[in-house]
Order: C-alpha cells, then sequence, then structure tokens
C-alpha cells in the first residue's frame, strides 16, 4: 500500500471509532473508556507480533522515538475525547482535522520536498472536511464555553501530528509493528499513572465493554496504519489523508444514523476526494 491508501484506511477506522465516542461520552467514564481502549490495541498489537515471532521492543533511536509518539498519542487522544464530549461535533472535528498542516510543516522541517501544489491539495483537503463537519445538525448538542473545547482540540490536534511524525521516524528505523507496541505501552502505561494520582472513576457497564474493545481493534488498526507509512514514500501523506476521519464520522453517521447530509457537505466530501487523488497521482 501506498501512503496515501494506509491513510485512508485509518480515516475509516478512527472515522467508526470516533462515531462510537460521539455516543458513549455522555454514559461512560472517558478516563475508563481510554484505558479500555489502549488496552485493546496493545493486545492486538502484541498478538500481531507474536503471530510473526517478532515480539520485542524497538531498539536503538527507535527506542526512544516510539516512547516520544506513545506520549503525544495519549496527549491527542485526551483532548479527542474530552473535545468531543464538550462538542459540538462542528467546531471540534475541523480544528482536529486540520493535524496535517502541521505534518507537513514537520516534513518540510525534515528536508522532505513539499511542492506549491501539494500545500494546496492538503488545504483543499482541511478545507473539505472542515466544510463537512461544520455544517453538521448538531442542534440537539450541549454547547459549553468555546474557549476550553478549542484549547482541547489544538492539544489532540497538535498531538497526532507529533504521533505520526516519530511513530513513522521510528517505523523506518525498526519496523512498524515494534514502533506501535511500544508507543501503546507508553500511552497506556501514562493514563494509568495518572489515574493513580487522579483515583478517577473507571467504572464501566457492561453494555459499553463490547462497543470500547471494538474500538480499541479499531484505533489499533488505524495507528498500525499511519506509521506503516513511515517505510513508503512520502510518509506525510497518509497523516494527510488520515485526517478525513472526521469527514467520515459524519457521512456514516448519515448512512446508518440517518442524520441529514446537505448538499454543500457533500460537495465538501467531493472536493475532499479530489484533492486526495490528486496527491496520489
Amino acid at each position: 500500500m501506498n501512503a496515501i491508501a494506509l491513510g485512508l484506511v485509518a480515516a475509516v477506522c478512527w472515522g467508526l471509532h470516533d462515531i462510537s465516542i460521539r455516543y458513549l461520552s455522555r454514559t461512560v467514564p472517558l478516563l475508563g473508556a481510554l484505558v479500555l481502549v489502549l488496552a485493546t490495541g496493545l493486545v492486538f498489537h502484541t498478538l500481531v507480533l507474536a503471530s510473526n515471532d517478532a515480539l520485542r521492543l524497538p531498539r536503538g533511536d527507535a527506542f526512544w522515538l516510539s516512547i516520544g509518539s506513545g506520549a503525544a498519542f495519549l496527549v491527542a487522544s485526551l483532548g479527542l475525547y474530552f473535545a468531543f464530549q464538550r462538542g459540538p461535533v462542528r467546531l471540534v472535528s475541523p480544528i482536529i482535522g486540520a493535524y496535517p498542516i502541521a505534518s507537513l510543516g514537520f516534513a518540510a522541517l525534515s528536508g522532505a520536498v513539499i511542492t506549491p501544489d501539494q500545500v494546496a491539495a492538503v488545504l483543499l483537503i482541511v478545507a473539505g472536511v472542515g466544510v463537512v463537519a461544520s455544517l453538521a445538525d448538531t442542534s440537539g448538542d450541549p454547547t459549553p464555553p468555546k474557549g476550553p473545547t478549542i484549547l482541547l482540540s489544538l492539544a489532540s490536534a497538535l498531538g497526532f501530528a507529533v504521533t505520526f511524525k516519530l511513530g513513522q521516524m521510528a517505523a523506518a528505523l525498526d519496523g512498524e509493528l515494534h514502533a506501535t507496541l511500544l508507543a501503546r505501552m507508553t500511552a497506556l502505561g501514562l493514563l494509568l499513572t495518572f489515574l493513580l494520582v487522579r483515583s478517577a472513576p473507571l467504572a464501566l457497564g457492561r453494555g459499553a465493554v463490547v462497543p470500547l474493545i471494538l474500538m480499541g481493534a479499531l484505533d489499533g488498526i488505524a495507528l498500525l496504519a499511519v506509521l506503516s507509512a513511515g517505510r513508503v514514500a512520502h510518509p506525510e501523506f497518509a497523516s494527510v489523508a488520515s485526517s478525513m476521519f472526521g469527514m467520515f464520522t459524519i457521512v456514516l453517521a448519515a448512512v446508518f444514523l440517518k442524520e441529514r447530509m446537505t448538499m454543500p457537505q457533500w460537495g465538501g466530501c467531493v472536493t475532499a476526494f479530489c484533492a486526495i487523488g490528486y496527491l496520489a497521482m
């Protein structure tokens, strides 16, 4: 697979993951949900590595890059969960979905050649996702003060950009499976340490366990897909394509939950996909 295809796989998985957050966030403790999602992802990656007889941690510089990626992933996940809990989606999704701009900046700082037409295509993708999300029908959602929601969304966006950059660098040095395993271990370990200090409620109802395990598997596949791009050309394009998860969340809500999609929203989808197609050329 090329970087664009890997990113689209991640976008679909995170779209399904986020539509679940959207409807579970008001009925389960978010930190407890995140623990189960991260733990499921860790089990998923451990089983994949064990099946390949390659169960070990990354070595050398990849070890530290993976730890940094995991810490950033925890920041991104906490920001995402709490931003979606506060809502509305039309505010949260466009901000978080703008992380490809930071990813492109990181790539340029690393010496990658980014052409003006590629920058334009990325901005079109971000704009298309933003149009779809900003016009989402969330009239029934609560609207708490926007300031903290914006800060949480920005923290999540920057966290994702750093996660993917460090994780892809680690994957290029010692393989995506090993990098993802340690990143998961780091994120879960830091979260459990935080919970021990905070003594936050973690109890989950039985009805939430199976959806959260499925969310963990989807999250595991998505992160693995994006970090796998570290070993192909233009890994930053996987981050760009994966940013369409916000758009997929709303499209999936329209398909499965019968939420209304307007013509401008469909126009945003077409714009984003055309720009993705251009990058893939």
